[in-house]
């Protein structure tokens, strides 16, 4: 549904993205660089020797500079260059560079005496000085606790600020909202109503929205007001999220997006307080969207699962966002939008009027849809002639946007992986294989027997859709293993808005040939029907027990379409309970009787049908119709094209006709004054 970006340099970065630059290592080797400072300054290599020696070579004249350390009660020597052989001996190479020789002595005064008499008799010139070095490890280790508790905290709340815990002032701003904002002309956000193909229904009551905050005095003037919020619901993948980006690339207004999962925090009170700072922020810019993804998070209905204890951190989040949708506080200018696939589950006072007046249903593509869906994701990949926009939408029933985007994605991969120029027909149902089948398993080791029986197990289901009005079409049958199975038959299923009782016995019947094919022609029954049994049974049960399709029980439906479960309790008696077994058993075991029967009337196609799969491991409809002959009835997605196309010609027609008129009607205005332009000059000619 979404269109792609195509702009990305060859190693996908978005063009301009540069990395960014941590300043954690810059501060380490800072702090790193004055430790050292601090712990080598001064460090010279000195020879140690008593202070009697240190005095003998001050008298020999090998000493030409004294430096004397008050605090630490040393006195160093500087050795002259001719002098070093007498003073270190063997260890002159290790003292050759400084040439400093050093002595402990008990006062300052006692060396200055020594120095002063060692002048007079020598009559030599002596350097003398006093240094007064600062004691920087004494001061470093009063310190280092607290500097090391300052780095500690400073790390923390960089981690915090990491983590999102709070925005650009870490943890001292965790109760910030982290809403991203939207506003126009930033080019965060490119999307637009354009690029969400289907979804018609959604849209217009979107743009709606968008149209209000462009010009509201349309609206207000005949006294109506803009709904305050609006709920996004829909299965996973829908396009609900797609359809907020549209509205963020459409709104003239500032768009704060948020996810619901962004309010949550391990801190108490952290959740309410960014629900707070969001509508303060929306306020100021008002008028402003709010849109807040997958609000489940924190609009669960309150007081469920209280035995499994509850969240007083989630509750208080939602409370103080319903204060704030509707509440005593001024809320206008600020429209909300949010999505979600479990609305079920959402709290009753989150959903009143006041707060949520739209709930729109963002539903699975139907047909047509999924057509437009396919032509937007189809716009970037290379395709060629055999690819049917039309066949590729009828064969994806119940997908979403999303899936159809991962169809297109995985036929080109597949494309890529055998090294084609272009993606055909072939890819796209290989894709659409392995999204709902799984990994296609041809070195799954499979006896001649059990080859067989899966044979005659999928050659029975297709025997049956096909002779069978209701039945869904059937398109390819296969029996390599794909996934857990070991055979599939694809099927085109009917998208009804209703279903009859006859669909539902027809759909049984053909699911149960699979296990009706084994009795009769191979006189077994395999655990390979397991998956079939299993939809027969719950599609006989919801006959009887919630369509009332049943000749015991009819117009009785015990479904609870709130959506709470009735837990230790049943809505109807045991004995209610017993006639429902009975009723469902009847109606399965009528169907595979009708399998049967069916099936010894075909034998001969069936096992022509499974002869030819056992050969070549797949075939399609062609060859059931070479088989069987062509099918009878028409499906309903066929009609559904059919109509659609007359109605696509229809409109062609219909803007052709509009067009025509309009040149008519501009015709004869051009003519009119192209004769009126003769005349003036006529009547210029005659006056001149």
């Amino acid at each position: 549904m979404e269109k792609k970006d195509l702009n990305r340099n060859p190693k996908n970065k978005p063009q301009g993205s540069k990395p960014k630059f941590s300043l954690s290592w810059l501060y380490m080797l800072i702090i790193f660089a004055f430790i050292s400072s601090i712990f080598f300054k001064d460090n010279k290599t000195s020879k140690m020797v008593p202070w009697t020696t240190f005095e003998s070579y001050l008298t020999k004249g090998y000493i030409d500079r004294v430096e004397v350390y008050s605090n630490k009660k040393n006195v160093l020597g500087y050795v002259l260059k001719d002098s070093m052989a007498h003073v270190y001996g063997k260890d002159t190479t290790v003292y050759a560079k400084d040439r400093f020789i050093a002595a402990k002595v008990t006062s300052d005064d006692a060396v200055l005496r020594s120095v002063d008499k060692i002048r007079e008799d020598t009559g030599r010139k002596i350097e003398l000085e006093v240094m007064q070095d600062n004691d920087y490890m004494g001061i470093l280790m009063v310190f280092l606790p607290v500097i090391l508790l300052a780095f500690l905290f400073w790390m923390l709340n960089r981690r915090m600020m990491g983590m999102g815990g709070g925005g650009a002032g870490g943890i001292f701003n965790v109760g910030k909202s982290k809403a991203q904002l939207f506003e126009k002309g930033d080019g965060k956000n490119k999307i637009t109503f354009k690029d969400v193909a289907g979804l018609e229904g959604a849209k217009q009551e979107i743009e709606e929205i968008v149209a209000f905050l462009k010009n509201p005095s349309k609206y207000t003037e005949l006294g109506g007001k803009i709904p305050k919020g609006a709920l996004l619901v829909g299965p996973p993948g829908t396009g609900k999220t797609l359809l907020a980006k549209a509205v963020a690339g459409e709104a003239d207004v500032p768009f704060f997006s948020m996810s619901g999962s962004d309010f949550v925090e391990m801190f108490v009170g952290v959740g309410a307080s960014r629900v707070r700072d969001l509508f303060r922020q929306a306020k100021e810019k008002a008028p402003s969207i709010i849109f807040i993804d997958e609000i489940d998070a924190v609009g669960r209905a309150r007081g469920k699962n209280v035995n499994f204890g509850g969240n007083d951190e989630r509750e208080n989040t939602l409370n103080q966002l319903l204060t704030e949708m509707d509440g005593f506080g001024s809320n206008s200018g600020v429209i909300i939008l949010a999505a979600t696939n479990r609305a079920d589950i959402l709290d009753k006072a989150l959903l009143r009027a006041g707060r949520f007046d739209r709930q729109i249903h963002v539903d699975l593509p139907d047909v047509h849809e999924r057509k437009d869906i396919f032509k937007v994701h189809l716009r970037p990949i290379k395709i060629d002639d055999t690819v049917d926009i039309d066949f590729l939408s009828r064969q994806t029933p119940g997908f979403s946007g999303a899936d159809i985007a991962n169809v297109c994605n995985e036929a080109a991969l597949i494309a890529a992986r055998h090294n084609k120029s272009y993606v055909g027909k072939q890819d796209f149902l290989d894709a659409v294989d392995r999204i709902i089948g799984g990994l296609e398993k041809k070195n799954k080791i499979i006896t001649m027997a059990e080859k067989k029986s899966i044979a005659y197990h999928e050659a029975g289901h297709a025997t049956i859709s096909w002779k069978l009005e209701h039945a869904n079409p059937l398109v390819k049958v296969t029996i390599v293993p794909r996934g857990m199975a070991l055979g599939a038959a694809w099927y085109l299923p009917e998208e009804r808005q209703l279903t009859i009782k006859e669909h539902m016995l027809d759909e049984m019947c053909a699911t149960l040939g699979g296990r009706a094919a084994e009795e009769v022609f191979l006189d077994q029954t395999s655990t390979g029907a397991l998956n079939d049994l299993e939809r027969v049974t719950k599609r006989a049960y919801a006959m009887v027990a919630y369509f009332g399709m049943s000749d015991k029980l009819p117009n009785l439906s015990y479904y609870d379409s709130s959506g709470n479960e009735y837990g230790f309790t049943k809505p109807y008696s045991e004995t209610t309970a017993e006639l429902i077994d009975k009723e469902a058993k009847a109606i399965v075991a009528e169907q595979y009787e009708r399998a049967k029967k069916i099936l010894q009337e075909n034998a001969e196609g069936h096992n022509k049908l499974a002869e030819l799969l056992l050969e070549r491991e797949v075939i399609f409809a062609e060859d059931l119709e070479k088989i069987f002959g062509k099918r009878p009835w028409a499906s309903r997605s066929d009609e559904l094209m059919r109509l659609n196309e007359e109605a696509e010609v229809e409109e062609k027609k219909s803007d052709k006709t509009k067009t025509t008129e309009v040149k008519e009607t501009e015709t004869p205005s051009v003519a009119e004054e192209y004769d009126k332009n003769e005349k003036s000059d006529d009547t210029n000619k005659v006056n001149y």
